[in-house]
């Protein structure tokens, strides 16, 4: 008889508990709270979008016009440096080798002219004396005239000497640039923000996905900021723009204008919002700040609101 109500009892709590379980899984999950709160707009209309903070002269990616084997690292971050300073150089025995042999070419050339001085003195003294004879029976037409012809040849000579002479200076030139362009120099004053080169190391020349260093004017920071194309026709770069510190809002600052780049790019830099859409082009406008009232870091992200006029009751567009 036990047997008989033990099925269905068992069945019964089966049912109760997967209804349970359905019921309790399908409650909504309670919305973690922010860290920090997003900044909101100071303004009733206006545009929105993500700046990066980068140096007055940009970030500049430091390269190499050649390619080799990285000797020494002259530098390192935060150091502070002015045009012209050597940043690192590359392995140079093979160019002063070079150099080495250069060098005698260009004294072997300049003995040559030397040599070919003295010839055409020497011909020119015979030739000298064949010309001061006045009884032209005393000397033939024709060695008068193999005397004439061997000055020419002197003087022909000399001038092949001087353009060797030439010929090798322009040589060592080409070496000695060659030697100077192992050396990469800062091209502006700024600060080392990168170093990503170490001796030892091979120094890829042309474009890098990742640069050999990187270098930047921090006298003044700019904001780069990404304007969508569909609010570009409501962007004035004359109306007021604040800048949010992004992961607190606290830290803001007004923002002056710099210089707006007049060329629609595709977005490169991407906020991480659910609904951005990579295909996106933008208009960039660049923004300076007093880098006292922010404790930022190039290449940190920025919340900048733009005022706008308002048209037709447009309350603005959302980062």
């Amino acid at each position: 008889m036990q047997v008989k109500y033990t099925l269905p009892i068992l069945a019964a709590a089966g049912f109760l508990f997967a209804a349970y379980t359905v019921v309790s899984s399908n409650k909504p999950i309670p919305v973690a709270p922010a860290v920090a709160p997003p900044a909101s707009a100071p303004f009733r209309s206006f545009i929105a979008g993500a700046g990066i903070v980068e140096a007055q002269s940009q970030n500049i990616a430091i390269g190499t016009p050649l390619s080799g084997i990285v000797k020494a690292v002259a530098v390192k971050v935060g150091d502070k440096v002015k045009a012209g300073a050597p940043l690192f150089y590359l392995d140079d025995r093979d160019t002063h080798a070079e150099l080495a042999v250069k060098l005698a070419d260009l004294a072997k050339a300049r003995a040559g002219v030397n040599e070919a001085l003295a010839s055409l003195k020497d011909t020119q003294s015979l030739s000298d004396l064949a010309e001061a004879v006045t009884d032209r029976r005393a000397i033939s037409s024709e060695e008068l005239l193999r005397r004439r012809n061997a000055l020419l040849i002197s003087a022909a000579k000399l001038d092949s000497a001087k353009a060797l002479v030439q010929q090798a200076e322009a040589a060592l030139t080409t070496t000695q640039t060659t030697l100077a362009r192992l050396i990469v120099q800062a091209p502006v004053n700024g600060e080392v923000l990168q170093v990503n080169i170490r001796p030892g190391e091979f120094a890829q020349a042309g474009a890098l996905i990742t640069p050999l260093l990187m270098l930047g004017n921090m006298d003044q920071l700019h904001v780069r900021v990404d304007i969508d194309e569909n609010d570009a026709w409501r962007f004035d770069k004359n109306s007021k723009a604040v800048a949010f510190l992004r992961g607190n809002r606290n830290f803001k600052t007004d923002l002056i204008p710099a210089y707006v780049e007049p060329y629609v790019i595709p977005k490169k830099s991407l906020t991480g919002d659910s609904t951005e859409q990579v295909d996106t082009r933008v208009l960039q406008a660049l923004y300076s700040f007093d880098r006292s009232q922010l404790p930022v870091y190039v290449g940190q992200q920025m919340d900048v609101f733009i005022e706008a006029k308002d048209y037709a009751g447009d309350g603005g567009s959302p980062l």
